[in-house]
């Protein structure tokens, strides 16, 4: 078979997907499903918020707890766990079994023993409250159905002093810009620290403020 045939055939099958994913989340908000992980794992991607340049982004240290919310198929939650090392922990939150069962085969796969799978729905209150240095929004936020009350929950789930870290990319059906981010994270009690890339590809850090008001 031709190889350009396939490819283009493959690249119409994604931008249907796609399309399809942006018409239905103008009724109700709709989680990338898992036969779209290839959108989320190539090229460009891994040019604009590849793993490692979103965790230098969020200053992710040895011995931090992180939470990935939204995490998909681990894209972010393994580097992540390699980054923390064995005296830290990622929690790699996802709604959709089949995301869960992803990562629970990559984690097996790779002997990885930092990584703790969490099938649950940011807002949902199955979040651990005070317990995270860093949390993970990574290409999610327009998929959530109640903004507000997952972001008051990772608020919640963060350290005094711990650090949001949304980035946002297109051509996502979700995708969110920054005004919106910034009034959403404001609302819920975050302070904007810092906003890295263009406005098509961006990541915005915002702190869990400490007792008194300090960031």
């Amino acid at each position: 078979m031709n190889p350009v045939a396939v490819a283009l055939g493959l690249a119409v099958l994604a931008a249907a997907g796609v399309i399809g994913v942006r018409v239905a989340s103008r009724h109700r908000s709709t989680a990338c499903p898992a036969w779209l992980v290839p959108l989320l794992e190539n090229p460009y991607m891994n040019a604009l918020a590849g793993s490692r340049l979103l965790l230098d982004r969020a200053r992710v240290a040895s011995g931090m707890a992180v939470i990935d919310v939204g995490s998909g198929p681990g894209r972010l939650a393994l580097p992540a766990a390699e980054r923390v090392g064995p005296a830290g922990r990622v929690v790699a939150l996802d709604l959709q079994p089949a995301m869960i069962r992803r990562i629970e085969e990559r984690i097996a796969a790779t002997g990885v023993g930092n990584v703790e799978p969490l099938l649950a729905g940011a807002g949902e209150g199955r979040m651990p409250r005070d317990a995270f240095d860093r949390a993970f929004l990574v290409t999610v936020l327009g998929e959530i159905v109640d903004q507000a009350a997952a972001l008051q929950e990772i608020h919640g789930a963060l350290r005094p002093g711990g650090l949001l870290s949304i980035t946002e990319v297109l051509p996502d059906p979700h995708f969110q810009p920054r005004r919106r981010v910034r009034r959403l994270a404001e609302a819920a009690g975050f302070q904007l620290s810092e906003t890295v890339g263009p406005w098509y590809a961006f990541t915005m850090n915002f702190s869990k403020p400490n007792e008194g008001g300090a960031p």
